[in-house]
């Protein structure tokens, strides 16, 4: 099955705590502490894979984590780092955050994409000593990772991109100029995903084509296989606009020259506005006036007009020439600049917010959550220093404004204490 959309979720690893620890050595006398660094957290990794073809890898598996930062530990141990998870991308992924729809990367120009970052690691009670702390029973806890959902889109590295009608002859076109064996049956919709073939044009000149499953009018607004495959032309530098000049579907093959310019612009104007060559399929089965009307048509709109028979495999060097002729003088491959901006971490977290239910007060959120891990309550100092920072912070204030009374609980995230003014 051929994926080219997957939506994951992506969680980089938490950090190590920092651990509380104290040296002890025999006949050393307050050894002081000695408590390491938790490790960071592992990132999430994205390489792109040449030898990958589609997203199937991601249909069903959807959430991704990578490893946490082991704690601290004494003799000022420093935690080991969490393991990074690796994603193996195909080569040509765009990838995209869902919440803003920002390019992140594409998969083409970087060889690895950090696509979230691990949680820095918790200082351990080392880092807190002062002449008047000599002892401080508390450390930092490891923040958490980056956690978010991307949008993967693979878009094929081609440059040239076959576009029109279904049962045109694209299919057989690509089959005759390259190695490309796609599956051809005379009914529309045979193609449904994306062929490539690498395309000779002589010594030293090759190109690759895409073959993009037949596009039909509305396809804007979802009528037949829609607009899903033609983000795999959005990289190619020139368009082939194949038309069945015989009209053997009884389509007029003016009118399917129109239709077809029109959903591309109707997709992106930038992708409408790609060179383009006109190859007039089904010669063999035309009578002279259908194509003479295509031609002055098609160069009356300022394109190039190659009259083939994809089957006879009449005119198609020519094309083949002018094709290669053509990219010789075109940029590369589009990539995709990156668009995404992290966004910035306040300076200072929020405040809290405070809600009572059934007689108790629940204060939640905001920077009393790392406060919470960051105290060790089993530690006199380390209790004062959260009460004091509660206190200028504001949130005892704002409990009595809104009418605590002493000897209410008070839940500050889980861990219940008595109100004392």
């Amino acid at each position: 099955m051929f994926v080219d959309k997957a939506t994951i979720e992506i969680k980089a690893g938490k950090g190590g705590n920092g651990a509380v620890a104290f040296h002890r050595e025999k006949y050393v006398a307050s050894g002081g502490p000695d408590g390491g660094d938790g490790g960071d957290g592992g990132d999430v990794v994205l390489i792109p894979d040449a030898n990958m073809s589609t997203l199937m890898d991601f249909r069903y598996k959807r959430k991704y984590a990578a490893g946490n930062g082991a704690d601290g530990a004494g003799k000022r141990c420093s935690g080991k780092r969490g393991e990074d998870l690796v994603i193996r991308v195909p080569l040509g992924t765009v990838v995209r955050d869902k919440a803003t729809g920002a390019v992140m990367a594409d998969m083409s120009a970087v060889s690895k994409f950090v696509a979230a970052k691990g949680g820095s690691g918790g200082w351990g009670n080392s880092h807190f000593a002062t002449p008047t702390r000599q002892a401080p029973r508390f450390a930092k806890a490891g923040l958490p990772g980056q956690e978010r959902e991307i949008i993967l889109e693979l878009k094929l590295l081609a440059d040239v991109g076959l576009v029109g009608f279904p049962n045109v002859g694209k299919s057989t076109l690509l089959s005759v100029v390259s190695r490309a064996r796609p599956r051809i049956a005379n009914y529309h919709f045979t193609t449904l995903f994306p062929n490539l073939g690498v395309v000779y044009a002589g010594e030293n000149r090759s190109f690759v084509m895409a073959d993009i499953p037949g596009i039909i009018e509305g396809a804007s607004e979802g009528a037949g296989l829609g607009h899903d495959f033609l983000r795999h032309i959005d990289r190619c530098r020139l368009m082939v606009h194949v038309v069945d000049v015989s009209g053997s579907e009884g389509r007029d093959p003016v009118e399917d020259f129109e239709t077809i310019n029109r959903e591309l612009l109707e997709y992106s104007p930038a992708l409408a506005s790609r060179p383009m060559l006109v190859a007039a399929n089904k010669i063999d089965m035309a009578r002279p006036e259908q194509i003479e009307r295509l031609e002055k048509h098609v160069r009356a709109a300022g394109m190039d007009f190659f009259p083939i028979s994809a089957a006879a495999q009449t005119g198609t060097q020519e094309l083949v020439r002018a094709v290669s002729y053509k990219l010789s003088a075109l940029p590369p491959i589009v990539t995709f600049e990156p668009e995404y901006v992290e966004p910035e971490e306040p300076e200072t977290l929020p405040d809290p917010e405070i809600n009572r239910e059934n007689g108790v007060w629940y204060v939640d959120g905001g920077f009393v959550e790392r406060l919470v891990q960051n105290v060790n309550f089993g530690d006199y100092e380390s209790r004062m220093y959260f009460d004091r920072t509660l206190r200028e912070r504001g949130v005892f204030a704002r409990l009595e404004e809104l009418g605590v009374q002493e000897g209410d609980t008070v839940s500050v995230c889980g861990i219940e204490f008595e109100y004392k003014k």
